[in-house]
């Protein structure tokens, strides 16, 4: 990496930190770095930038908790280029929806949109392991629980099948929307409360779906995996809003 000086023009604190952090993005990506290699010694990026000690130190934390490198202390220490996994990307996301209020059809909005498209772009990728997958997954659920710990297992297992579809497309940022849209449904709390009830779920339709949908993907049919896959989606939509319609009468019953 070079140590030729890259002066930053001081416009504030936050803002000549934010430069710094800018400026450090670009030389990994210019320089190709990756994963384990090292950034400069504190010492040089101070001299690098022109900054302050302080400055440098902020920038580096800002980057840390982003994801983008880590640092160790001691002998051999420093900060290095770190890999962010996608439960790291999505559990930071997540922080940013905290406070919004996300509903099953603003999910369902984009699922709809989504899955269909993913779906067809899995199909040159899926190989045998992952028909397996597939099978394996849907033996999860396609049997009635015996006990709320199941049951909740089983409801995870239905949105596991579609993060398996999705990861055999080559589409990153598709494949991301997608699996953030299922871990939603997982985290969501009125999805908690529904997946949590023991109300009677009806499983024959949406698991006939997926062998449909399965034989397709066999068959490379991207007319068919598209069709099956926007009717699984209305079908799992209609599904999930009509058990929380059944749990917020509930409530109302209750309370009065």
């Amino acid at each position: 990496m070079s140590t030729e000086k890259q002066p930053i023009v001081e416009t504030g604190r936050i803002k000549r930190t934010d430069e710094i952090v800018n400026a450090i993005k670009e030389t990994i990506m210019a320089e190709n770095l990756t994963p384990g290699d090292r950034l400069p010694q504190e010492k040089d990026l101070i001299e690098r930038y022109s900054a302050s000690k302080s400055t440098v130190r902020e920038a580096l934390k800002s980057l840390e908790v982003q994801g983008l490198i880590k640092t160790k202390t001691g002998p051999g220490g420093g900060a290095f280029i770190d890999s962010m996994t996608e439960s790291r990307a999505m559990s930071l996301l997540s922080n940013y929806l905290f406070t919004r209020d996300i509903s099953i059809a603003d999910i369902y909005t984009l699922r709809k949109l989504l899955e269909p498209v993913v779906a067809v772009s899995a199909i040159d990728n899926i190989d045998s392991a992952g028909f397996q997958k597939l099978y394996d997954t849907i033996a999860i659920y396609d049997h009635e629980p015996v006990d709320e710990e199941e049951r909740w297992k089983q409801r995870m297992a239905e949105l596991d099948f579609h993060t398996v579809v999705a990861s055999y497309s080559d589409n990153v940022l598709l494949v991301f929307i997608c699996h953030f849209l299922q871990r939603l449904l997982k985290d969501l709390a009125v999805c908690k409360d529904i997946y949590l009830k023991p109300e009677p779920v009806e499983r024959r339709q949406g698991i006939d779906y997926q062998y449909q949908l399965i034989d397709a993907m066999r068959r490379k049919d991207a007319t068919k995996v598209k069709e099956i896959m926007e009717a699984h989606m209305d079908y799992a939509e209609q599904a999930m809003l009509t058990l929380q319609t059944t749990l917020q009468e509930r409530f109302l019953s209750e309370d009065r």
